[in-house]
Parts: structure tokens; sequence; C-alpha cells
């Protein structure tokens, strides 16, 4: 009889490597992406990834998640596979889709990350794409009548700009003048970081081609308006409610771009020579009523500071998706923060970048690893964002140039001891 085995149970720091993204642009057919297909925007930045990280044999990359929050057409067709097979990858690289929406890069990275925590992954590749002008939002939908009929949920639940009005109704400090400051502020702050260099270094060059235009090579991003004043954003219309507060100036516009992360366990990232820019400490999803759910990333942060045995105070720096203005104010509102917080979306964010659903969470942590590298004072920092039909998403990461990186309290380590015992 052989002797028995005990199968091992270790759990292992995974850590993100880099991040790219294609430059975003404006959905529709005057947008730098009209007549350009998804799936190779996403080509685009698998093939830059690997080229920027030549210590990495392709044959070691164990998965490819990529998001898409309509999955038809040029981003169906399990758009993880076909873009690792376009991308040159090899055939023995598996790959799947995802779809949670706005969080739908973001849960790519944590799933794949809990797969190289349990060992099944060494090193992953995790993005999203998302092409509104190929597929404008809720293209093609067909809700259940039992959302209606049964009163599941508020008709409004089903337009985000509405929710984004309920959550003014519910919060009335947030008011527009309030909302149309704050997105102001971001696009003067997406600006300044242009100006010094700071978004450059994550974008991916994309040539397109236009019948009668040739070929144009895109480098920067179509959405900013830098310049703009609360007085150029007062007059604007509120389109989903008469006197209402949301307008497009305080609002993430219809967009179409690309990101993807290379993401590895620690010591595979030791082994093969590729630079650590953060390390995941947790993550969370939280649910809430649709109806609000630009809420959501309030008790999604508040669960991933609990799992990981810290406190709002703990965190230095806050990249959150900047879905509508007032989504960002409530939580800042929540946590005691300062709408100008200097933690805070430093580098801008979505109401002026814009907000390619799927594609935007791994926008915020290309950002986060940038703003680590250059702040070393920063231990911890989160990205956050709200998901369609009332849902919120939040991963806290560490900075590995802080002087503590990796160190353990005193707690922990007593914690760690007693359950050993």
């Amino acid at each position: 009889m052989s002797p028995s085995r005990t199968a091992q149970r270790t759990v292992r720091d995974v850590v993100f490597v880099d991040g790219v993204r294609t430059p975003f642009g404006k959905a529709g057919d005057k947008g730098i992406y009209a007549g350009t297909r998804a799936d190779d925007l996403v080509v685009k930045c698998i093939r830059e990834l690997m080229r920027r990280n030549p210590s990495l044999p392709a044959e070691r990359v164990d998965e490819v998640a990529i998001a898409a929050t309509t999955q038809t057409g040029d981003q169906g067709l399990t758009i993880g596979r076909t873009a690792a097979l376009l991308a040159g990858l090899p055939r023995t690289v598996p790959g799947f889709a995802i779809d949670r929406m706005c969080a739908g890069a973001m849960t790519a990275v944590t799933t794949t990350a809990s797969g190289i925590g349990f060992g099944a992954y060494d090193v992953v590749i995790a993005g999203g794409v998302e092409h509104m002008g190929n597929h404008p939002m809720g293209a093609g939908a067909d809700p259940n009548p039992r959302f209606m009929s049964e009163r599941l949920v508020d008709p409004a639940a089903l337009n985000m700009g509405n929710t984004a009005e309920n959550l003014h109704d519910r919060f009335p400090a947030i008011t527009k003048e309030r909302a149309d400051a704050y997105a102001a502020s971001s696009q003067a702050k997406l600006a300044a970081a242009y100006a010094e260099g700071q978004i450059q270094g994550d974008l991916v060059p994309v040539a397109t081609m236009k019948p009668g235009q040739g070929w144009t090579v895109h480098s920067v991003d179509e959405p900013p308006r830098p310049g703009t004043t609360v007085e150029d954003l007062a007059g604007l219309r509120t389109p989903f409610r008469a006197q209402g507060r949301v307008t497009a100036g305080n609002a993430a516009g219809l967009n179409d771009g690309a990101t993807v992360a290379l993401l590895a366990a620690e010591d595979t990232a030791g082994e093969l020579g590729l630079p650590v820019k953060m390390r995941m400490v947790s993550y969370a999803f939280a649910g809430v009523e649709p109806e609000v759910m630009g809420i959501g990333p309030v008790p999604a942060t508040e669960k991933a500071l609990k799992n990981a045995g810290l406190d709002i105070t703990d965190i230095g720096l806050f990249e959150i998706n900047e879905a509508f203005a007032v989504q960002v104010l409530s939580f800042l509102d929540h946590f005691g923060i300062a709408d100008d917080d200097p933690r805070v979306n430093r580098y801008g964010g979505a109401i002026a970048v814009g907000h390619p659903l799927a594609s935007s969470g791994v926008r915020l942590m290309t950002q986060l690893a940038r703003q680590f590298e250059q702040d070393p004072s920063v231990r911890y920092g989160i990205t956050t964002m709200c998901i369609g039909l009332g849902m919120g998403a939040t991963v806290i990461w560490e900075n590995p140039h802080h002087a503590d990186y990796g160190a353990t309290s005193t707690t922990d380590s007593t914690s760690e001891e007693g359950a050993a015992a």
C-alpha cells in the first residue's frame, strides 16, 4: 500500500507587473476608432504588454481573461481566447470572457488573481474592452419583463443617468454646483498629468484607417476638454430630468478603448525578472439598490478594508472611477474626505479621460501604480468603481516602494502564531 499524501495548501501573493491601454476615443462615427474592431484594440494591448516585458516567455502565460459588456460581434466569440490567438500567443495559452458591466476588467484581474493565489496560474493577462461605437450601451439587451411586472427594480435602474439623478435626490448636499466643480477639477488634473508626462507611458499608439483620410496614428486620449471651467458646465442641459443635475459635463462620456494588465505570483515575478508595481492586498464586490448604483463603491470598500484589517485612514491614494461626479462625491462624503483631497484621482478621472465600460478597471490600476512609484510615502491605495444594476467593486493594493512593504504588524504576527498553534 502506498503511503498517504497530503495536498498542498499554499496561498501566494499576487503582484501587478505592468499595464497598458489604448488611447480612449469618443464613440460614434466621428470618433477615432470608428471602423476599427474592438478585438484589434485588445490585440494591440497584449502585444505591447509582451514587448515591454521581454523576460517573460510567451508560453509562461497561463490565462488570458478579457472583459466586455456587450459580448457580440467583434466583442464576442470568447474574446479572451480569440485575442490571445490574434496576438500571437502560443495556442497552448487558454482564454475566456467576463462580463460585470463597468467592472469587467477589474473582475478579470480579481478572478485571475484568485487563480494565482490558489496556485492554478503563475502569470496571467487580464483586461477589458468596450467599443461603444460598435456596441451602444444596452444594444441587443432583452430585460426580463418580470423586472417591471413584479417591480423588482425601478425602471430608472436600467438607465445609468437616472440612477445618478436618484443619488442627487438621496444626498441633497451634493448639488449640481459641487458636481460641476468636481468635473472641472478632473479635467484640470488630467491636463496637468499630460503636461507632466504622467499619462503617455501607459498608452499604446493605435493606427487607424478611414476612407478618404488614410492612416492616422493615435497616441493621446480623444475625450479630454482641457481648460473646462465651472462656468462652461453650468449651462449644459440635463438630459435625464428637467431641472436635473447630471449633464454631459459632470459624467463620463460614451467611449471606445481597451486595457490589459500583467499579473503574476510574487515568487514567479522574481524568478522571471519581472517588475513588481503593486501587491494585491484584498478585494471585494458588493450589491446595492439598483436605483442608486453609484453608491456601490462604499460597501465594497468597507468590505475590502475589513478583509484586509485596514481602516480608511490607512489609504494614501484613491483611484475612483468617475462614472458620474455625484457618485464620487457620495463616496467622499461617506468617508469624510474633502472634494479636493489630493489623495483622490491625482491624474483626473473618467469625466475627463473617458470610460469605455468594461476596460476602465485596469486604467485605474495603471494610474495607481505610477503614483505609487512617484510617492513612496504611500503604503496602501485603492481602485474602486460603481457597477450597473447596483454593485460596487474595490481592490486594495500595497506600494512596493514603501519602506514597510511586505512587513506584517505585531498584531498580524500574533494572529498567525495563534492560528499556527
